[in-house]
């Protein structure tokens, strides 16, 4: 980062958190990731893609703009026994496809539902804007949804999200306001553009918000909480959330160090991170929250 940009790892480590970043080669896009994480949970949930009845993905950076990232994986994974889709919430991708394949399963409508979320967040970030590229890596995360007959699962969702702040967290170009193929006179800004300090106040606010919202849903506290797996974005904004919430950081499970922000991907890695690295154990509280454009926020609470 020092050699492209005028930064520094001590500026970036002491304001973010961030040291490392994952990013993705040329030749491997969102579809290769995100069949790579289904494929783990799929097995760690002793199931077959034959078994999946929906696939929603929670993405802003899809292979193409058409079809849908869903049907690309169903395609390379031949999950043809189920329906599929997008959600784009940007960093709240996943836990709003949590939300909603919850109420899919409590309808009954769906059995056996794969969430993912994945980014590759390298194909929409500036590497000449130094307040974004030093902040994002591509990455990938799953988790199989089912029924379940005791009291283990989600307790709770919530999600809220406010389109007055359309613009703090956008890509500017590229949608049919402004086609890239009729931008005249000057680049396209199809990167992803980011006001910093206003969207880091809002998301303190929000995530320590959705956070409570969630866990009063429940009948819950922070006192409750076993693990808190926030959105890796800011290590700032984590310990204000957690401060908020009356979480120590001692229960917070932090990769951002080693990964950066992968957006929708953030929150199901570090879930499957600390499952398998133990941290995990039967019957704790798992709190999980994020935030992002749109501006969109949410947060679940689960019984492990």
């Amino acid at each position: 980062m020092e050699k492209i940009v005028d930064t520094s790892d001590e500026w970036i480590l002491s304001r973010t958190g961030i040291s490392e970043r994952r990013i993705c080669a040329d030749n491997e896009f969102s579809s290769d990731m995100a069949v790579n994480a289904a494929q783990k949970a799929i097995a760690m949930a002793g199931l077959t893609p034959a078994d999946i009845d929906l696939i929603l993905i929670g993405t802003v950076t899809p292979d193409y703009r058409v079809p849908s990232l869903a049907c690309i994986v169903q395609k390379k994974m031949e999950m043809y026994n189920s329906a599929a889709m997008d959600i784009v919430a940007a960093c709240a991708g996943f836990l709003n496809g949590l939300a909603v394949g919850n109420a899919f399963i409590k309808s009954g409508q769906f059995r056996k539902i794969l969430i993912i979320g994945v980014e590759k967040l390298s194909s929409i970030t500036d590497y000449k804007d130094r307040n974004t590229c030093v902040l994002f890596g591509d990455g990938a995360g799953a988790v199989v949804l089912e029924e379940t007959a005791d009291d283990r699962g989600i307790l709770s969702t919530y999600l809220k999200s406010d389109g007055r702040f359309t613009e703090l967290l956008w890509i500017p170009d590229g949608g049919t306001i402004n086609p890239c193929q009729k931008i005249k006179g000057r680049d396209a800004e199809v990167y992803l553009k980011m006001n910093g300090s206003e969207v880091f106040k809002h998301a303190v606010r929000m995530m320590g918000e959705a956070s409570l919202k969630a866990l009063h849903s429940a009948g819950l506290t922070g006192k409750d909480v076993t693990w808190l797996i926030p959105h890796q974005a800011n290590i700032r904004i984590i310990e204000s959330t957690a401060k908020r919430v009356g979480i120590s950081m001692d229960r917070v499970y932090l990769n951002i160090a080693m990964y950066g922000n992968t957006s929708s991907a953030s929150v199901p890695m570090a879930l499957d991170e600390a499952n398998r690295a133990g941290r995990l154990k039967k019957n704790d509280i798992i709190l999980m929250t994020a935030f992002g454009g749109g501006l969109t926020w949410a947060s679940a609470v689960v019984r492990w």
